[in-house]
């Protein structure tokens, strides 16, 4: 198939591939000046600052340990305005229902959505249903958008990235995208994984509360970690440099990616964020992360620099330095 003529796969892992669509495609068309980079769009309302995200959901399979499809849902969208430091308020969600989709299961998954939606504190206001035919759906798809206050002291863009300030990661990585892999059952590889699928406002609160300052909040969600440091990277036209040897990583994450070839650092997170954060404040933000319960393993692991910008760079358990190959191709396993 020529890549250049039709879409593939690698068009939606979330890489280099999905770059080039956006901006070959959509970009092009739809470039107005509240069209963002970043997780969710800022758009001015009524003197204040609101930001605003849509999401799309077709993770198969739909109910994973750790999580489900509507869980992902409600928590990647609330996490995608929290990256832009803004309190999550209203959802809409859209369902696609295949037919023959069993009632059972999709009251058991409507229910899952309002104890999550609950647990953030948004509101779920509005909805669309679509039932297609049978074949035409992978059991469901859904599709949510939210909108939320950001707050006044906040700025926060993949542009903001200075030489000189911390990383970090919120969190273990690799996780979910690990766990869906495993879940799918294709390499008959028995490991205990479950997602790190997870609403982060409360994360990114306390982050702010004691660093209202943060430069970058990304959501580590297709690509992983990995990716969103290039694109960190590319925004801001600066360096990064992370330390092997202080990336968090399950023994049984790093157990599976070892016998499959895979980079932790590629695999996708639903529950992490990776922030950029003045150096002279990260050890106060770490501080501040670990006392939520779902950022308990949060790490510093690098920093930006002014070399080499617009790429990132590994120093190895050994000393070494090396460039973090950039993200293409199909990052597997696909993962919403």
């Amino acid at each position: 198939m020529d890549n250049e003529k039709f879409v593939t796969l690698a068009h939606g892992a979330g890489g280099r591939q999905t770059g080039a669509l956006i901006g070959n495609i959509f970009r092009k068309y739809f470039d107005n000046p509240d069209l963002t980079a970043d997780d969710a769009a800022v758009l001015p309302l009524d003197g204040g600052r609101y930001a605003f995200s849509t999401d799309g959901f077709i993770v198969s399979p739909a109910v994973f340990p750790g999580g489900n499809i509507v869980k992902l849902s409600i928590c990647g969208t609330v996490n995608d305005l929290a990256c832009m430091g803004a309190e999550p308020l209203y959802l809409s969600c859209a369902f696609v229902i295949e037919e023959g989709f069993p009632m059972d299961t999709l009251e058991q998954l409507a229910q899952s959505m309002a104890e999550t939606a609950a647990e953030t504190g948004v509101r779920i206001v509005a909805g669309d249903t679509k039932v297609a035919g049978k074949g035409q759906v992978d059991g469901v798809f859904i599709t949510t958008t939210g909108v939320g206050r950001i707050r006044e002291d906040v700025s926060t863009s993949g542009a903001l990235a200075q030489p000189g300030d911390a990383v970090l990661v919120s969190g273990d990585i690799g996780r979910h995208g690990c766990t869906i892999l495993l879940a799918r059952d294709e390499f008959g590889i028995d490991a205990d994984v479950t997602s790190d699928c997870a609403p982060l406002w409360g994360t990114v609160k306390a982050a702010l509360d004691v660093c209202p300052e943060i430069h970058v909040i990304r959501d580590a969600t297709r690509g992983g970690v990995g990716t969103v440091l290039y694109e960190i990277a590319e925004q801001s036209g600066t360096g990064i440099n992370i330390e092997e040897e202080k990336l968090p990583v399950q023994d049984a994450v790093q157990g599976v990616c070892g016998m499959l070839g895979l980079s932790p650092l590629y695999l996708a997170c639903e529950g992490r964020m990776v922030m950029v954060v003045p150096q002279d404040r990260a050890e106060q933000v770490l501080e501040a992360i670990r006392q939520i319960p779902y950022s308990k393993e949060a790490a510093i692991i690098g920093h930006v620099t002014e070399d080499m910008p617009g790429r990132v760079t590994v120093t190895t358990e050994i000393g070494g330095k090396t460039l973090l190959p950039p993200p293409r191709g199909e990052l597997l396993p696909r993962i919403c």
